[in-house]
């Protein structure tokens, strides 16, 4: 069976979902709308007190755990992950 395009060769590229109320999913998972939230915060890069051997504090740690936790759910809601 062949392909099936979803662009339109339109040289101003293609979109899914024109507005974060838009539901969409791959692989068919049920379609889910754009997820938001506090854990999806952008980690503090400023220089840390009292850092752990790699360079961080425990507070900085467990955003960066925070954010990958809500990164890995966005990536399972919609299908592109597995999500064991």
């Amino acid at each position: 069976m062949p392909v099936k395009q979803l662009s339109d060769g339109n040289p101003d590229s293609t979109v899914l979902g024109q507005s974060s109320g838009d539901s969409i999913s791959f692989y068919n998972v049920a379609p889910v709308q754009q997820r938001s939230g506090a854990a999806q915060a952008a980690v503090d890069t400023t220089a840390p007190t009292n850092a752990s051997p790699f360079g961080f504090t425990q507070t900085q740690a467990q955003a960066i755990i925070t954010l990958l936790n809500e990164i890995r759910a966005t990536l399972v809601a919609v299908g592109l992950m597995k999500g064991q």
